[in-house]
């Protein structure tokens, strides 16, 4: 990876809401039942060497994600994904050194699951010395088993210490020429089967006069099109009005630029997904927030959804007036 991302956790992150339910073929028996076993995956493999990357893939691909979990507690939280009825369908934990005091309880779990008849995979993430010295250096950051030593004496401790697992991987990436959009791909390849990855969009309305939205990838500009307000009849009600949004559609342009509008999304979407870009935030401006844009996020949101793309509307401004 020429990108360094130092092992930030991901500290429980959930995203089981949106994951598609995949039975591993087992069960464990709990009280009167038997309840589906998540999938579970273990990603670890040397620090600076795209942890965090490979887990944020598995997140956005709708993975339940643990980071740094002690290996002794995988076992019950594969229990507890049992019991959660499908809401928790697939598992991924982050092991590292940072949790290494609990590191020879790994093999211990890995044996338990098995016997519990869990299906679980091993991704190992590997990187040159020399790549992991460079992007040490190029955040100024320890190695964490580098002490008072040098970083090239943290990773030959923490390679030592890895070694086995290494080669129990049932996948190992070297990430010593990839940069992070390649790890993503890659684990894209392995984890998302025959679905292209998922794009989630947030299309928000907004008005120009409270500002724009900090977080904001695309802004479209409303106010080329008549503004409501200044129809009285018109003044007291939304864009989400029907009578506002045919007001508003009813003017020259309106329709066609949500047309191709729509039709350029498709195309930056799909470069994005390439990117491993997986969230974007699309503002729609007017003057108040209160009639052009609510109307045109309305729709603009409507179409995103028939093209198969996540979406959730947010109408900032509306009311504040």
């Amino acid at each position: 990876m020429t990108e360094h991302e130092h092992e930030h956790g991901h500290d429980s992150t959930d995203r089981a809401d949106g994951a598609e339910q995949v039975s591993t073929g087992t069960s464990i028996e709990t009280g009167d039942s038997a309840v589906a076993i998540p999938e579970l995956v273990i990603i670890s493999g040397m620090s600076g060497a795209g942890r965090s990357t490979a887990a944020k893939c598995l997140e956005d691909l709708g993975w339940f994600v643990v980071d740094n979990l002690p290996p002794a507690l995988i076992p019950t939280m594969v229990e507890l994904g049992a019991r959660s009825q499908g809401n928790v369908a697939r598992i991924a934990v982050v092991v590292d050194v940072r949790g290494r005091r609990f590191f020879d309880n790994l093999r211990e779990s890995l044996a338990d699951l098995e016997s519990k008849g869990v299906t679980r995979r091993i991704v190992f993430l590997e990187s040159s010395d020399d790549a992991l010295v460079r992007r040490f250096e190029s955040v100024r950051r320890p190695h964490p088993l580098q002490g008072d030593g040098r970083i090239v004496d943290g990773i030959a401790a923490e390679r030592d210490l890895l070694r086995e697992l290494r080669g129990d991987a049932d996948l190992v990436i070297d990430t010593s020429s990839l940069n992070v959009h390649e790890l993503r791909a890659k684990m894209d390849a392995q984890f998302a089967g025959d679905e292209e990855p998922e794009l989630r969009a947030t299309v928000m309305s907004f008005g120009y006069k409270y500002g724009l939205p900090v977080d904001a990838d695309l802004v479209v500009d409303c106010r080329f099109l008549p503004n409501p307000h200044w129809v009285p009849e018109l003044r007291p009600f939304t864009g989400l009005n029907e009578e506002v949004s045919a007001y508003v559609f009813d003017q020259p342009g309106a329709k066609e630029f949500l047309n191709q509008y729509t039709e350029l999304l498709q195309l930056v979407a799909a470069g994005y997904r390439r990117e491993g870009k997986r969230y974007v935030t699309i503002a729609v401006g007017c003057t108040g927030g209160k009639h052009r844009s609510v109307a045109m996020s309305e729709k603009l949101a409507a179409r995103l959804a028939t093209e198969g793309i996540e979406t959730v509307l947010v109408h900032r401004d509306m009311g504040r007036e």
